[in-house]
């Protein structure tokens, strides 16, 4: 049995004329499965109660998030989805859209991101693991050296140089969170994409970048690598 209607909603001015909207997702999925499909943005105008949807791209995946915001500047809420996958990794699809004046634009796409951030992974000799950021030609050092002994055994000797090349990789984007660095009421925001080394559940740390809009587009304004530490 198929059952649809809204998914997420929540209330807001996004068109500019300071009367609340309501902003919505609607879809469907199978009783028997927790995957929705065929996900589209709706929009309310709160004056007129005419209804606009919005298609999406990526339109498939777990409950999806709202959130409203101000990202350009101008002073008008805009709209961020985001909808888990329900990958390992716990990658979603994202994008933001402006209504100004009841005109959809969309100012992020999660795909085009993915597809501009790209990254190499490569072991090194002595407990080493570089990153390479091609976005902004900045490279990373990762030390394995508190690492189990065993998982370093299968990768270096014991004089600590690679048994075999190895490589790793960087996920497409696993969160994207809106944050006022400022405290100016524009919002940034970060998107996460976790790096993995010999395999998926191998995560070695985590590209944190920072978007922030420049008028035309969101631009890397910010990025750092963070890891996990090692008890004992």
């Amino acid at each position: 049995m198929r059952v649809s209607g809204v998914v997420a909603s929540v209330t807001g001015d996004v068109n500019g004329d300071k009367i609340p909207d309501i902003v919505y997702v609607t879809g469907y999925r199978e009783s028997d499965v927790s995957i929705i499909q065929n996900m589209t943005l709706g929009i309310r105008d709160g004056a007129t109660g005419v209804s606009v949807s919005i298609p999406l791209k990526e339109n498939m995946g777990y409950d999806p998030t709202l959130f409203l915001g101000d990202f350009t500047g101008y002073g008008i809420n805009d709209i961020l989805i985001s909808i888990p996958t329900g990958g390992s990794g716990g990658m979603t699809n994202d994008y933001i859209f402006s209504f100004v004046n009841n005109e959809a634009r969309l100012l992020f796409d999660s795909e085009v991101f993915n597809q501009a951030y790209q990254y190499e992974v490569t072991y090194q000799d002595n407990y080493k693991v570089e990153i390479l950021s091609k976005r902004n030609n900045t490279r990373y050092l990762i030390d394995l050296s508190l690492r189990d002994p065993g998982y370093l055994n299968e990768i270096y000797d014991t004089n600590g140089k690679l048994r075999s090349p190895v490589s790793g990789w960087v996920d497409p984007i696993s969160g994207l969170y809106p944050i006022d660095f400022a405290f100016d009421d524009v919002y940034e925001i970060i998107a996460y994409q976790q790096i993995a080394g010999t395999y998926h559940a191998d995560t070695l740390g985590t590209i944190q970048n920072r978007l922030k809009w420049n008028g035309y587009m969101f631009v890397l304004d910010y990025q750092d690598l963070a890891i996990y530490g090692s008890q004992g």
